[in-house]
């Protein structure tokens, strides 16, 4: 009798957690399949470049900052590899202690030094710091530095959910910002002081710059570039990555939480026998910035996670010198579970190419969902599938 009961019982809670689950997701808006981007005057153009203008070296240091046991993957290398790729600025990889990065959702770098021995190198300070999501908002090695380097004159760059960071350091206090469209409530709600701003994909104020989510890093690092060598310099890297614009247009009502998003969510965690190990080979001068987008993009069906090998436990330096910890020492992986080198494709292509194949592999709900993790602004991925 008690096991019958508890039987009825764990059905009767059961049912009430569909039932409140359906009524949810039936809350949940329908995603929008047009995009709507804002005018921006010239002037306002004009003024973000401007803001972000070196004023303490004619060569400026560039400190890209991240904590040892979690950083964002895209947000963490890509603005290296751009700006290396650029050759405008001279660039610190950086980390709060000593070891290598472990990324997230995947890879595993070995910075260039630690923030102590960034400052011994630099006792004046970076030019501009680039921070950016991590898995705390709060850690004090980092808010204590970016004070400091704000005080120096750094500008400060917060990429994706770093936002969070920059504004849990005081530095976005009274200012215009702007973050992942997942963690804008929690921003606001957090500083209430700062001043979020819609369908702008880059903001600038006073020192500091903010950006959407994650493949905003692409265009930052291009404004920035702009910035420093001129718009002829920013275009032709531009052109070599396959980005066909980088102004701060953004229609931020097609990012949200929608009932498509839930669904296919709840529905790629559910399957969790599904859920496999697939292979990226290393190999030395591989693009750091295809490398990130593409892994960062298999990382986050939900059905898969991207693992890097190589023949050597030893780390493999990128184009632009970045070592790359392998998660396994394999000279081989199998064929069907190996994600596609991207060869001499442009980065951005690369990300199209990964989504592509995301949408072969899981569907192109899950394709859909993961640009949408990545607030990636293409037009030929349509939401609402379902």
């Amino acid at each position: 009798m008690f096991l019958k009961k508890l039987l009825w019982s764990g059905l009767g809670v059961a049912a009430v957690g569909v039932a409140a689950m359906a009524m949810w997701l039936s809350s949940l808006p329908e995603a929008s399949t047009e995009v709507h981007l804002p005018y921006i005057p010239a002037p306002e153009t004009r003024a973000a470049v401007e803001a972000l203008k070196p004023s303490k070296r004619r060569r400026p240091v560039v400190a890209v900052v991240g904590i040892n046991d979690a950083t964002e993957l895209t947000d963490y290398l890509v603005p290296v590899g751009i700006l290396r790729r650029a050759d405008v600025a001279d660039v610190a990889v950086l980390s709060t202690e000593q070891g290598p990065v472990k990324l997230f959702p995947a890879l595993t770098v070995i910075p260039d030094a630690t923030i102590d021995q960034f400052d011994a190198r630099y006792p004046a300070g970076a030019d501009y710091v680039i921070v950016p999501a991590m898995s705390r908002d709060d850690d004090p090695r980092v808010l204590q530095w970016l004070r400091r380097q704000a005080r120096q004159g750094a500008s400060v760059i917060g990429i994706c959910a770093g936002a969070k960071v920059v504004a849990s350091a005081g530095l976005l206090d009274g200012k215009r910002a702007t973050t992942h469209w997942y963690y804008v409530d929690a921003l606001r709600d957090a500083h209430p002081a700062v001043n979020y701003v819609a369908d702008r994909r880059l903001v600038m104020d006073r020192g500091v710059a903010t950006t959407t989510g994650i493949t905003a890093s692409m265009p930052m690092m291009l404004t920035l570039i702009e910035a420093i060598a001129g718009k002829d310099k920013a275009r032709d890297v531009a052109q070599d990555m396959g980005v066909m614009r980088w102004d701060a247009r953004h229609d931020s009502g097609a990012f949200q939480f929608t009932r498509a998003f839930a669904l296919t969510a709840i529905r790629n965690r559910m399957a969790f026998w599904r859920r496999e190990s697939l292979g990226i080979a290393l190999h030395t001068g591989m693009d750091e910035v295809s490398l990130a987008l593409v892994a960062d993009a298999w990382s986050r069906t939900y059905l898969s996670s991207a693992a890097t090998f190589a023949p050597s436990a030893q780390p493999v330096a990128t184009r632009h010198g970045l070592p790359i910890v392998p998660d396994h020492v394999s000279a081989q992986w199998p064929a069907d579970r190996r994600i596609p080198l991207m060869g001499e494709r442009r980065p951005a292509q690369a990300l199209d190419q990964a989504l592509a194949g995301i949408s072969r592999r899981y569907g192109a709900n899950t394709a859909d969902f993961v640009a949408m993790q990545l607030e990636y602004p293409d037009q030929r991925l349509t939401r609402g599938r379902e």
